[in-house]
């Protein structure tokens, strides 16, 4: 994938960011990071026979900040969010039947949201960090998880639910990152951000 002409004359610390989500401009925005430019990566994210969920994560964020093709001293800031019920990778849904079945394997226990991000630098070094966050969910009930499909909010999410909407409801616990869930763990995107070069220790 290449940039578009209006990103060819990029300046010396042209940031990319290979999402299309709001949500991890939104983040960003968070600790004072715009990108300049938004660059979503097309990858095949079939995970490999037998991946576990902790490798798939890592190997999909570093894949799609390597299917950036540049020719200027940029860097590519990339994540990708896994939902994982025990060795087992749940989907990012696309229909209501897919979201209706992460739903009910989630209710009532534990799942870890894995979010990975990858800083590749203008030299071509990938870095890379993992954010681990355990959700508890309450039990729901029938009329709960049909409410919460009818909300729509489920489309494109990994495991079938947002937890910046109407799912931080069924939360009973969560033990790390709540950018993290999200999709983008703030602690460790700066610390990237920061051992990449692309910012200073001392940048708020």
């Amino acid at each position: 994938m290449s940039l578009d002409d209006s990103a060819a004359d990029c300046p010396a610390r042209l940031l990319v960011l290979a999402s299309a989500s709001p949500r991890r401009r939104d983040l960003l925005a968070r600790i004072n990071v715009v990108p300049d430019h938004i660059c979503p990566a097309d990858i095949d994210e079939t995970p490999a026979k037998g991946e576990l969920p902790r490798p798939y994560a890592i190997r999909m964020a570093q894949e799609k900040a390597a299917a950036a093709h540049l020719n200027d001293p940029c860097w590519i800031l990339a994540g990708d969010t896994v939902v994982a019920a025990g060795r087992r990778i749940l989907p990012k849904t696309e229909t209501e039947d897919e979201a209706l079945q992460c739903l009910e394997i989630l209710s009532g226990r534990r799942h870890h949201v894995l979010t990975s991000i990858c800083v590749r630098c203008p030299d071509g070094r990938l870095l890379s960090g993992l954010s681990d966050t355990i959700v508890q969910f309450k039990r729901l009930s029938r009329s709960e998880i049909a409410q919460y499909l009818a909300t729509g909010e489920w489309q494109g999410k990994a495991g079938g639910y947002a937890i910046q909407g109407f799912a931080e409801a069924f939360v009973k616990r969560l033990s790390g990152s709540h950018s993290g869930v999200m999709g983008l763990p703030l602690l460790e995107a700066r610390n990237l951000l920061i051992s990449s070069g692309y910012l200073a220790s001392t940048d708020l």
